[in-house]
């Protein structure tokens, strides 16, 4: 049976990424007969053990305070249509876009940012207080542990670890990175992903969107599930110019629109209007920059941007989620909870490797192994297991 070749190139921008072109894969592999690179890495994602835990892993509120809370896996399918959409208009490799969103946070921890910092000060106390320069040495980053998820933790195929994605997910995945990890990353792999961060230069326009997909996704859901939860209220949101503005239209169409539908239509025309502000400007920025390959998009700046009065604005949202929910007192009580079950069980865990499993206890880094099973963790799973170990019951 003869089955019909993946499409490749048809309506991409000269600029795009091909997966025709691809940079390829670490481990050489047949093309697949009837999928591109791009979709592949997409389907290799989804089936992937890290992509299902997502669904029980915080976005800012414990998967256990509530049924309808964003997770990260609820939060990575929203970073994936709105950049689907957006890649669309620009001519841009959707499935790409859509890889690198669904994986762009499979190495964070449970509890979110407060297990991501708890972690990363347990092992940066180890290479402090003992002087080591072992892998715990470079602390943890979950943009970095999502790449190890994808290079070296997944364990489903015979040939090698990981995922085997090609070089185009794996550097959308890798957006942030410190220096010292990219010196670290650009040494086991020369002219790979971490070249960037050492040498200047932007990745694809494909991964420049997911960034700022993120953003638009966490921002406009974050306002959701701060009033769902309590938290936040309409009226506290009337001191926002950007969430106003949106209310205000909403309002003006539909006069009588009040709670959860008033809400939702402000979020919806918000999220509309900065989908397009980013499309209009990143044209923009592109036809300015004269750019007509994807070799001009890497060795330039940023061109996936909001316009200046968007990104204005968006950093005043940002900042009052900062101040009126992230650092509420009921989400700072969570968190600090939080805090204290990620670093108990990595103290307990280092100094008693037999209750890891097998595959982690006998790594030659302990630290770094102990660090990679937390963060596989689940939030009610790492409740679970230090209730276990420790005794304590810390979230009731």
């Amino acid at each position: 049976m003869t089955l019909p070749s993946a499409p490749a190139s048809a309506g991409l921008a000269a600029y795009a990424c091909n997966p025709a072109k691809s940079r390829g894969r670490r481990y050489a592999e047949p093309d697949a007969p009837t999928r591109t690179a791009f979709q592949r890495d997409r389907d290799r994602v989804i089936h992937s053990t890290a992509f299902r835990r997502l669904v029980y892993k915080t976005q800012v509120f414990l998967n256990h305070e509530g049924d309808l809370f964003r997770t990260r896996l609820t939060h990575s399918l929203e970073v994936a249509q709105l950049g689907r959409s957006i890649a669309r208009s620009l001519h841009l490799n959707e499935d790409l876009v859509e890889a690198v969103a669904l994986a762009h946070d499979l190495g964070h921890t449970p509890f979110g940012h407060a297990g991501q910092d708890a972690l990363h000060a347990c092992l940066r106390s180890l290479s402090t207080t003992e002087g080591r320069d072992e892998p715990e040495a470079w602390g943890f980053e979950h943009n970095l542990q999502s790449l190890r998820v994808v290079d070296e933790l997944e364990e489903r195929y015979p040939a090698f670890n990981g995922l085997n994605l090609s070089f185009e997910t794996r550097e959308g995945i890798l957006k942030h990175c410190s220096r010292a990890n990219a010196v670290r990353l650009e040494a086991q792999e020369p002219g790979g992903v971490a070249q960037r961060f050492l040498q200047g230069g932007s990745p694809s326009l494909e991964a420049q969107l997911c960034n700022l997909a993120d953003e638009i996704a966490y921002n406009a859901h974050d306002v959701d599930d701060g009033v769902r939860s309590g938290l936040l209220t309409m009226d506290q949101l009337a001191e926002v110019p950007l969430f106003e503005h949106y209310r205000l239209q909403a309002l003006n169409a539909h006069p009588r629109l009040v709670g959860r539908r008033l809400l939702f239509e402000s979020i919806r025309l918000m999220l509309s209007d900065q989908v397009y502000d980013v499309i209009d400007t990143t044209r923009a920025l592109i036809s300015a920059a004269g750019v007509q390959s994807l070799a001009e998009v890497r060795s330039g700046p940023g061109l996936v941007a909001f316009s200046p009065d968007m990104r204005a604005r968006s950093q005043v949202l940002k900042t009052f989620l900062l101040r009126n929910l992230y650092r509420h007192p009921q989400v700072v009580e969570t968190t600090d909870r939080a805090r204290r079950v990620v670093t108990d069980l990595f103290d307990l865990y280092l100094h008693a490797p037999n209750e890891l499993p097998e595959a982690h206890g006998r790594s030659q880094h302990p630290a770094r192994a102990v660090a990679d099973y937390i963060a596989g963790m689940t939030d009610r799973f790492a409740i679970r297991e230090h209730q276990r170990l420790c005794g304590t019951v810390l979230f009731p």
